[in-house]
């Protein structure tokens, strides 16, 4: 069974373009990985330092492989400095 997963990032006041550019980044190596179907970065219409992050992975095993990756460490190192909070759900489709 497939794992949706979505992430919603608030920035810290005034930091939603550089942040904006460090999740960008994400997605090339990520969509190169093993078991990622789908990985949709969004920004908010209202909100310009809210990004949500709209995630399909084959399974759970592979989107955990995707977390312990060089790309997403980088990413942890700079997250303090641009990120206020950072919520991450596991979900599955309802058929």
């Amino acid at each position: 069974m497939s794992l949706t997963i979505v992430a919603s990032f608030q920035a810290h006041p005034g930091k939603g373009d550089a942040l904006q550019e460090v999740l960008r980044g994400l997605i090339a190596p990520t969509l190169a990985e093993d078991g990622c179907v789908q990985y949709d970065l969004h920004r908010n219409n209202s909100d310009p330092d809210h990004f949500l992050f709209y995630e399909t992975w084959e399974t759970r095993p592979l989107w955990r492989d995707h977390a312990a990756s060089d790309h997403i460490a980088a990413f942890g190192a700079l997250k303090d400095e641009l990120v206020a909070e950072m919520v991450v759900h596991e979900m599955s489709r309802v058929d």
